[in-house]
């Protein structure tokens, strides 16, 4: 039998254990031009809630289906010269033991000391950091780059790769703690926590001289705050809305378009396969730095298949410093 986590209702409101059941099903059959794998580690990223709210650059998840992710696993059976048992894959499935995927849609991964940085630093968290802010932010050396969850698996890269090409580098996180360790591990040169009352006097503080590139992964408040202290001809990079996926009611920046056109802003959203002719490029960069302690590698690895519910309401909800993805099996030998 093959274990799924089931989405047993969508939710209208905060996401909560209850929206999810574990249940077993018959193990799938590859057929032809198809491989059966098994899933290795699995992505949890704030992306996984806002497919239960509708079509976004995906199709939705509906309450029955099986949840969906990205995931790193091992090929068990193939019907396709193109992959082999043993072989190691990144694929889109779903939260499960195994699934069957069609042999195009998987991409054989090169063979590396530690699987886990596939999916952290060399994965889709350091490329979606890479390609955001240097294919849309195009920060100069000696701006400012400003990024909210500095913590998160997508921030903390972001302004260790902002330090290593010469930008001052500021991060937003929630709680003194997670500021100090954005500062004191990452290498941030300064970190706010957006839960003080005096949070915009202290990003004016932070950044006297002004944002050139703001990095936003929360939208709502956060994002109407700092505008105003964006530079002319500013970047913002649109990477996701954290804030606003647990919320029957989204609310949005009241200062726009006013301020994008007085500030002559460009606010641009990405995806990070919008850059995938650009991944060797991201690959040997971020391989570069992580070589030459420039970058620190940072990983929060849920164990069990069972506790993806948790792990994705405990990314919701901050508690997790890095890339956070759930072990489902161990590594191959």
């Amino acid at each position: 039998m093959n274990r799924q986590v089931i989405v047993q209702e969508l939710p209208k409101g905060e996401l909560t254990p209850d929206h999810f059941s574990l249940q077993e099903r018959d193990m799938p059959v590859p057929g032809e031009g198809e491989v059966l794998v098994r899933t290795l580690l699995m992505s949890i990223d704030a992306a996984n809630r806002s497919w239960m709210q509708g079509p976004t650059y995906r199709e939705a998840v509906k309450a029955g289906d099986a949840m969906h992710t990205y995931a790193l696993c091992e090929v068990m059976e193939s019907r396709s010269d193109r992959l082999a048992p043993g072989d190691i894959v990144a694929t889109e499935t779903v939260w499960a033991d195994y699934a069957v995927r069609p042999a195009r849609g998987c991409e054989k991964l090169p063979s590396v000391s530690s699987l886990s940085h596939l999916m952290s630093v060399y994965g889709i968290a350091g490329k979606t950091a890479f390609h955001g802010l240097i294919g849309v932010g195009q920060p100069v050396p000696g701006e400012t780059v400003l990024v909210s969850a500095a913590a998160g698996s997508v921030g903390g890269y972001v302004g260790q790769i902002a330090k290593a090409m010469g930008c001052r580098a500021v991060g937003i996180a929630g709680g003194p703690e997670k500021c100090a360790w954005v500062r004191d591990e990452l290498g941030f040169d300064d970190c706010l926590d957006y839960r003080d009352p005096g949070f915009f006097k202290a990003l004016r503080a932070a950044c006297p001289q002004g944002v050139d590139v703001y990095f936003d992964n929360v939208g709502g408040e956060i994002l109407e705050k700092v505008l105003f202290q964006m530079n002319e001809r500013g970047r913002v990079v649109c990477c996701g809305a954290i804030s606003q996926y647990d919320s029957a009611a989204p609310t949005g920046p009241r200062n726009l378009p006013g301020m994008v056109v007085v500030k002559r802003l460009r606010m641009e959203g990405f995806i990070v396969m919008d850059f995938a002719r650009e991944d060797g490029n991201a690959l040997r960069a971020l391989q570069n730095w992580v070589a030459e302690g420039k970058i620190k590698v940072f990983e929060d690895v849920v164990e069990g298949l069972e506790n993806a519910p948790s792990a994705l309401i405990g990314l919701l909800n901050g508690d997790n410093k890095g890339k956070r993805m759930v072990r489902v099996a161990p590594d191959p030998a």
